[in-house]
């Protein structure tokens, strides 16, 4: 097996548990889901799609610590408190994909840390 190397940075929200912001093992690296916290006021955006955006801010900030970005995402997996959501999510998705989307999958959870209404976690290409 590679060496795991844990990733870190103060770009992004702290680990509220016993887990790591990200791993990097071999070409790949595994980000633990982000909270749609907004690193300038440490609080949530008003809109899911602002929320959305603000998880695949911090998801990128992880991804640039480890040497990659985002964009080299390989599957991401969204986690929803409501389904009626899909469609914002998709729209700011979208926009932070233009490319190429990321394999993805979108899952209905009855809730999440923090009362927040959507996590997204990654694995991305190094």
């Amino acid at each position: 097996m590679s060496e795991r190397e844990q990733i870190l940075t103060e770009d992004a929200p702290a680990a509220v548990g016993p887990y790591s912001q990200g791993i990097k093992v071999g070409g790949l690296l595994f980000i633990s889901g982000q909270l749609p916290i907004d690193m300038k006021t440490g609080e949530f955006p008003e809109t899911i799609g602002e929320q959305t955006k603000c998880c695949l801010q911090n998801l990128d900030a992880i991804a640039h610590e480890a040497g990659t970005t985002i964009q080299n995402a390989v599957k991401l997996t969204v986690f929803l408190t409501d389904m009626n959501d899909f469609a914002e999510v998709n729209t700011a998705y979208t926009e932070f994909f233009p490319g190429i989307p990321p394999a993805r999958s979108c899952i209905a959870v009855s809730a999440l840390p923090k009362n927040a209404e959507i996590e997204i976690e990654a694995i991305v290409a190094c």
